[in-house]
């Protein structure tokens, strides 16, 4: 019996990878309104309620193929193949935001040569010409306002860490993804609150950023906003909501990291507050 192997792929290893397996059991470990709008043809979507059933179910010497968003989930649900002994198991580095679908069809006659079967193209939106010049300006896709960049920060999570309110409302206006996370799990509220501009924050949250998201290192934005003594983010964060109560992988909240006295004084009047009965 073949040993179990974990192969991180590059994105330009992917065609090839999928032509040689045809067969193989492609996985998509992102959201379903992500999954539908982009991803590789024949792929099904993984996630907390079905991975069981493959796990247990499906032929171990099939090929699996998983990617995530960047390539941190993945990562680990490939891990957890090959620990149910499953042979051929790969996963995507940088996940779908690396890849660019056009790419795997260059050369090809047509997809289903390639790769046995289509690959749905992500939908694209029109650019204002404006905001276009402001992602060349910065280093992005102009036409692509959804592709990451540097650090796998996306246009949104730079404008929000820039402050350019006008390059993130025409942002939120395409619809670019909201939950999307850097290589550091951080999204673009943490970027706001970098910035430390509330008006900025607010945006962000009611056009539906998640407010308690945790990063990879089991932190919060209003935990980031304590630790480095914002005060004003901390009491904008906790207007809109912000979940105070949550705690690191250290058991540390962000009372217990609050780096100023004001943000001690903010944190320890909500927490009293919620602790009133209604």
């Amino acid at each position: 019996m073949s040993e179990p192997t974990c192969q991180r792929l590059a994105p330009q290893q992917l065609r090839d990878w999928l032509a040689a397996r045809p067969g193989a059991l492609v996985l998509d470990a992102r959201e379903t309104r992500h999954h539908a709008q982009s991803h590789l043809a024949g792929s099904l979507r993984l996630d907390g309620r079905n991975h069981e059933r493959l796990l247990l179910a499906e032929p171990k010497r099939r090929p699996v193929l998983i990617y995530c968003y960047h390539g941190h989930a993945s990562q680990t649900w490939a891990g957890m193949f090959c620990d149910f002994g499953f042979t051929d198991v790969a996963d995507l580095v940088g996940g779908w935001a690396a890849v660019d679908p056009q790419d795997l069809l260059q050369g090809a006659v047509a997809a289903t040569d390639v790769l046995g079967a289509s690959i749905a193209l992500p939908a694209v939106p029109s650019v204002p010409a404006a905001l276009a010049a402001w992602l060349a300006a910065e280093g992005y896709n102009p036409m692509r306002p959804d592709l990451p960049g540097p650090h796998g920060n996306t246009p949104l999570m730079h404008a929000a860490w820039r402050g350019a309110h006008h390059a993130v409302d025409a942002l939120l206006a395409l619809g670019v993804p909201l939950d999307a996370e850097n290589n550091d799990g951080n999204n673009a509220l943490w970027l706001a609150c970098v910035n430390g501009e509330p008006g900025l924050i607010r945006a962000l949250v009611a056009s539906g950023v998640p407010l308690d998201h945790v990063n990879l290192t089991g932190a919060t934005a209003l935990m980031y906003a304590a630790s480095s003594g914002k005060a004003e983010v901390v009491a904008t964060l906790l207007s809109l909501g912000a979940d105070a109560a949550l705690q690191t992988q250290d058991d540390m909240s962000a009372l217990d990291m609050a780096a100023t006295l004001e943000c001690l004084q903010l944190l320890r009047a909500h927490a009293k507050r919620a602790a009133q009965p209604a």
